[in-house]
């Protein structure tokens, strides 16, 4: 399931943009079931930890995120420590999550 997200492509999201609903959450989560719905300031993300050997693997990794985010035009926090990088999606323009968010996060995965 997670290739169907993974093949899509961000659409343009603006402020009145509907949240995913819980239900589309349950089931979205499904599909990418290493990633964790965070809350932090009443605002839903989608977040999770990716280990590496060692710093310049984390590094490495880090900018192939940056490269997607700026593909999609669509951009997480991006933790980056030795042998860990912490990616967090969520879209700034509702404060919430969004399908983009979903479709980001699959893309991630492709990453590895």
């Amino acid at each position: 399931m997670t290739s169907q997200l993974s093949t899509q492509q961000c659409e343009a999201c603006h402020v009145d943009a509907p949240k995913v609903s819980d239900e589309e959450l349950a089931e979205l989560i499904r599909e990418i079931p290493d990633w964790i719905p965070e809350v932090r300031d009443g605002i839903m993300m989608l977040e999770r930890e990716f280990k590496f050997k060692n710093f310049k693997l984390a590094w490495a990794f880090s900018n192939k995120v940056a490269e997607l985010a700026e593909a999609e035009f669509h951009h997480p926090a991006i933790l980056l420590e030795w042998g860990k990088v912490t990616v967090t999606w969520w879209s700034h323009s509702i404060k919430g999550l969004h399908r983009n968010d979903f479709i980001c996060a699959a893309k991630t995965d492709k990453l590895l």
